[in-house]
C-alpha cells in the first residue's frame, strides 16, 4: 500500500489527462452525488469516469487490462489483499483547487466501489503506514503524513493530501458544497459522456504558457470536454471566450493549428487520420471542438503509440 501513498499529490492534477481513457457503451448517468459532496467548494479542476461503463467497451477493456499489467505494485495488492481496483471500483471522481506550479500539488480523488478497509488499513500498516482517526474515520497515510486513504464506508474510499481528506470527512457537516452553477455543468457533462472534465478558473490559469498562442488562450473563461464511446469514440469540448468576437477568433486559431499539423503529418497516416476527424466551430461566445473515430481505428491509433514507446500490444475485442 506504500506505492498507492508515495506521490498521489502529484498525480491528482494528472488525473485529468488520464480519465478520458476510460469510458463505455451503455448511457452515460450523473456523477455520483456523494461524491460531488465531498470536493472542495473551491476547486478549480473536476475529472470522473464511470468506470463500469469502461468495462463494457473493449478499449475500456484494453486500458483496464494495460493498467494491471503493466503496474507491478497494483498486481502486489490484489495478490495481497484481493482487492482489484479494475474490478471492484465503479466510478471515480478527481479534483483539485492548487494553484499552478506549486511544490506539492494537492486535491481529491474519491472513488465508489466495493472494498475490504479492515485488510487493506491491514496491509497498508505492515508496510510502514501510519493511521489517525479523524471526525471518527481512519486515515492511512504515508510515513511522511502527506498523503492519506480513508474509507468512509466500505463502498466510499477519499485519497489525497492528508488536509484534504480531513476537509472531505469533515465537509457533509460544515454546509461547504460546491457552487449550485458548479454542479449543473458537472451534472451536465456527466450526465451525457463517459468520462468528463470541467475547470471552473480559465484553464490559462492552471498551466500559464509563454509563445504567440498565451495572448488568445487568456481570453478562454471556462473549459469541459468529455468522451463517448460505443461504435465510433467521441470526445468533445466546450470552450467559453469572453465574447462571439474572441470565440471565433479562437475558433479559426485552432482551425489554422489543425490545418498545419495535417500539412505535416502527410508522412503519418495514423495523425493524418485523427487530425482529418477534428471539427472547429464558433457558437455565439462558446467554441466547439469534437473529433470522431471508429472504435477499432482508435484502438489501433492508441496501439501504434505503445508499439512506438516499446510497449506490447494487448489485443481486446473482436
Amino acid at each position: 500500500m506504500a506505492y498507492v501513498l508515495n506521490g498521489m499529490n502529484a498525480r491528482i492534477v494528472a488525473t485529468a489527462t488520464l480519465v478520458t481513457a476510460f469510458a463505455g457503451v451503455l448511457a452515460a448517468r450523473a456523477a455520483d452525488s456523494q461524491l460531488l459532496s465531498l470536493v472542495m467548494p473551491d476547486a478549480k479542476l473536476l475529472a470522473g469516469v464511470n468506470v463500469d461503463q469502461a468495462k463494457a467497451s473493449p478499449f475500456g477493456l484494453y486500458v483496464l487490462t494495460q493498467m494491471q499489467s503493466s503496474n507491478t505494485g497494483l498486481q502486489q495488492l490484489i495478490a495481497l489483499t484481493g482487492f482489484d481496483p479494475t474490478r471492484d471500483v465503479h466510478e471515480v471522481l478527481a479534483a483539485t483547487n492548487a494553484a499552478p506550479g506549486g511544490k506539492t500539488p494537492i486535491g481529491l480523488f474519491l472513488a465508489r466501489g466495493n472494498f475490504d478497509p479492515a485488510t487493506i488499513t491491514a496491509l497498508a500498516t505492515s508496510k510502514g503506514a501510519a493511521t489517525e482517526v479523524h471526525g471518527g474515520v481512519t486515515i492511512i497515510e504515508d510515513p511522511q503524513k502527506m498523503a492519506g486513504i480513508a474509507f468512509l464506508d466500505p463502498t466510499l474510499v477519499i485519497a489525497g493530501d492528508v488536509a484534504n481528506v480531513k476537509a472531505a470527512i469533515d465537509r457533509p457537516a460544515s454546509g461547504q458544497s460546491l457552487p449550485t452553477a458548479v454542479i449543473g455543468q458537472v451534472n451536465q457533462w456527466s450526465g451525457v459522456e463517459d468520462a468528463w472534465v470541467v475547470t471552473t478558473v480559465p484553464p490559462f490559469s492552471l498551466a500559464p504558457t509563454g509563445g504567440s498562442a498565451a495572448g488568445i488562450l487568456q481570453q478562454v473563461q471556462q473549459a469541459a470536454g468529455g468522451v463517448k464511446f460505443g461504435d465510433s469514440v467521441v470526445g468533445t469540448a466546450a470552450i467559453q471566450a469572453d465574447n462571439a468576437t474572441d470565440a471565433t477568433q479562437l475558433a479559426n486559431t485552432l482551425q489554422f493549428l489543425v490545418n498545419m499539423a495535417q500539412m505535416q503529418s502527410q508522412n503519418n497516416a495514423q495523425a493524418a487520420s485523427l487530425l482529418k476527424a477534428f471539427a472547429v466551430s464558433a457558437q455565439g461566445s462558446t467554441v466547439k471542438v469534437s473529433v470522431t473515430l471508429p472504435q477499432a481505428q482508435f484502438q489501433q491509433l492508441l496501439q501504434h503509440q505503445k508499439a512506438a514507446l516499446g510497449t506490447p500490444r494487448v489485443r481486446v475485442g473482436k
